[in-house]
């Protein structure tokens, strides 16, 4: 009896669960009911490329390049596809293609985490895909700098260093010679500062717009750029007046062509310069006026964007008078060892400038010429500097050169 009442149960517990499989099959079928899905537009993608660069091929044409897969399952399999529909393409193997036209198979790849074996693939249209390949074509290029946008006002950009400096662009003919130049492109639309880092490599065309959709690799993606950023300022142009010949700086009238010139230079190297100094100009040197040439120096760590090199700088003095005295007093000194030495020049006319009235105070006796022989060897008669002293007055001055003619024998 309790043998039969134990069959019995096992035969229920058995049935229940039939009964339940079949009502979920039931339910799932009633709910989540079977059906065919049509996927537009699945991308082509290719796997294997690099057998055929080793074998120095490429793929000129894949054709077609989007497929329609038609896929079978439940109504919430076939909708978490079609939420996952940007993750699924169909992958193409070529490494075993031949150049010309090759006619492959295809397979999908699903999506990440999705289940495919829930999933049937009843068709694909077309059930091939037809990949040409041929030579692969290689071309060197120079990398190019190119800036989108600006420098800012006051700044100014140096030469761009790049690494590396050429690059090889590979793959079909016809695609490789759309390619004009290869450039590394900075976008800044108020570029003040050095900028140091890697730039993405773009192919352009002949009118300097990005090529995109090409089937060719380059043989560096990136370059590394280093772009000086400098200062530029327009600095004034200067000279020392020295006063001398009987005129002080306020008499004299300084032009200096050009005026200013544009420096460039860093930051801490541009702040506080606000002009350069040519030199000294003496007014003992200047009668009436005088035009000097200078060059223009500046420190090493600037640079003089204007490219001129020489100032030229005309000083007038006005507002004196001039006078010429006959000065008699002439004597050397620092004769050299062993030389007798004939004082030839008896008379040396003097210009002197100042104030009228100075003028007619001075004396020649006042005046008094000495020539220097330290540095003279040569016997004979010849001719050498003389230095002009003015005694007893400050208000006047000497200008000019002067020289007399001395006689040394032994």
């Amino acid at each position: 009896m309790m043998a039969r009442l134990k069959e019995s149960r096992w035969v229920y517990i058995l049935l229940s669960v039939l009964l339940a499989i079949i009502f979920w099959f039931y339910v799932r079928a009633s709910v989540d009911p079977n059906g065919v899905t049509s996927i537009h537009n699945v991308q082509v993608e290719t796997t294997g490329t690099s057998v055929l660069t080793s074998q120095g091929l490429t793929i000129s044409d894949i054709s077609p390049q989007v497929v329609e897969l038609h896929v079978e399952g439940a109504n919430s399999v076939r909708t978490d596809l079609l939420r996952k529909r940007g993750e699924l393409s169909v992958v193409v193997d070529v490494s075993r293609c031949v150049e010309g036209e090759n006619t492959l198979k295809y397979r999908p790849s699903w999506p990440e985490n999705f289940n495919s074996e829930e999933v049937f693939l009843q068709n694909q249209e077309p059930s091939t895909i037809t990949v040409t390949v041929e030579k692969l074509f290689a071309k060197p290029f120079d990398v190019q700098f190119h800036l989108e946008g600006r420098v800012a006002k006051g700044y100014q950009m140096g030469t761009p260093a790049v690494e590396p400096e050429q690059v090889i662009v590979s793959g079909p003919v016809e695609q490789v010679n759309q390619v004009a130049s290869v450039a590394a492109i900075l976008r800044d639309n108020e570029l003040d500062e050095r900028f140091v880092g890697d730039l993405p490599l773009t192919p352009l065309d002949e009118d300097g717009k990005p090529l995109t959709d090409l089937e060719i690799t380059m043989s560096a993606e990136t370059a590394y750029v280093v772009v000086p950023v400098v200062v530029t300022k327009e600095v004034k142009l200067s000279v020392n007046v020295v006063a001398g010949g009987g005129a002080w700086p306020e008499d004299a009238t300084v032009n200096i062509e050009p005026e200013r010139i544009v420096v460039s230079g860093a930051e801490a190297d541009m702040e506080g310069l606000e002009e350069i100094s040519l030199g000294r100009v003496e007014l003992s040197e200047v009668l009436g006026t005088n035009t000097f040439s200078y060059p223009i120096n500046l420190d090493p760590s600037l640079v003089n964007e204007s490219g001129l090199t020489t100032a030229v700088v005309t000083v007038t003095v006005t507002g004196l008078d001039m006078e010429a005295f006959a000065a008699t007093n002439i004597r050397t000194i620092n004769p050299p060892e062993g030389y007798n030495v004939d004082v030839v020049t008896q008379s040396v006319l003097v210009m002197v400038r100042g104030p009228a009235e100075a003028l007619a105070q001075i004396d020649v006796s006042q005046i008094q010429v000495v020539a220097d022989l330290s540095n003279i060897t040569t016997e004979g008669t010849q001719l050498v500097q003389a230095q002009v002293y003015l005694h007893g007055v400050s208000t006047v001055g000497v200008v000019g050169d002067y020289k007399i003619s001395v006689n040394l024998s032994r």
